[in-house]
């Protein structure tokens, strides 16, 4: 498949350019700075149906911004996992687009329109999105991955949430997290990929934007050790809890609905 990108135009002649850039897709990545989170825009380029990943409360009509000015209809809102650094804005994207349904693994506990299970497939327009059951970071962390299309000659894409980060993962210290199970999950649900798969994180630090499974089962500098040792380094971090984990994890255990935007 191909990206295909939206070029604006008066509405009486809008219609799509497409361009070869990555995959076959509109796609958006788009960028929090206060959480230094990553949300993703996906959509179909013939049906134009789209999805936000992880999007931002703080960031939702500038995501809805995105979505008008490309002239798509807004139909899912993935969450990877229940989120600990910033409040999620399906809650309050949804109250503003009544169609679109957000969609969070079973096992998060959290509340949303659709409780998605392992394995499970996600249909958009023609694009099929597979739900991978990847937790440890928390016990209800998914991946959302789009298979390689092989007429077109472009890689697989995963969405890896915060369970595989570039270069590193996510931390296993609260929420249930559990780090030898977060190390197997990664190992044979995302390095089992093909080493071609592009890996788009929920978080970078670093203004790094994607990885490869190729580059992380052999650069990522936790998860190319022995599993017993990453198991004694992710005890060992000692980090301090996410500023904003107070106000976000009972919002995001709710689907963002109940929090007050005003």
């Amino acid at each position: 498949m191909v990206i295909t990108r939206v070029v604006q135009a008066p509405a009486a002649s809008r219609q799509l350019t497409r361009l070869p850039l990555t995959h076959g897709i509109i796609f958006r990545q788009l960028f929090d700075a206060i959480s230094s989170t990553y949300t993703y825009l996906l959509a179909c380029p013939d049906t134009l149906q789209a999805a936000l990943i992880d999007p931002v409360l703080e960031q939702a009509e500038r995501d809805l911004e995105v979505v008008d000015d490309l002239g798509l209809s807004l139909t899912h809102l993935l969450n990877t996992h229940c989120h600990a650094d910033h409040i999620t804005g399906t809650g309050k994207i949804k109250a503003l687009r009544p169609g679109a349904r957000s969609c969070i693994s079973a096992a998060s506990g959290a509340a949303a329109d659709l409780q998605l299970q392992p394995d499970q497939a996600l249909t958009l327009g023609s694009l099929r999105i597979s739900c991978l059951a990847t937790p440890g970071h928390t016990n209800g962390c998914m991946s959302f991955y789009l298979p390689p299309a092989a007429a077109a000659g472009q890689p697989g894409v995963v969405f890896s949430g915060d369970a595989l980060l570039i270069r590193s993962c996510g931390r296993t210290d609260f929420q249930q997290g559990d780090a030898a199970l977060l190390y197997d999950n990664i190992h044979n649900k995302i390095f089992s990929l093909p080493d071609d798969t592009l890996i788009y994180p929920g978080h970078d630090y670093k203004g790094r934007t994607v990885s490869s499974v190729a580059e992380e089962k052999t650069l990522n500098t936790r998860l190319t050790k022995p599993k017993e040792q990453f198991v004694q380094l992710m005890a060992d971090l000692n980090l301090p809890l996410p500023k904003q984990i107070q106000r976000s994890l009972p919002a995001n255990l709710k689907d963002g609905v109940d929090f007050p935007y005003a």
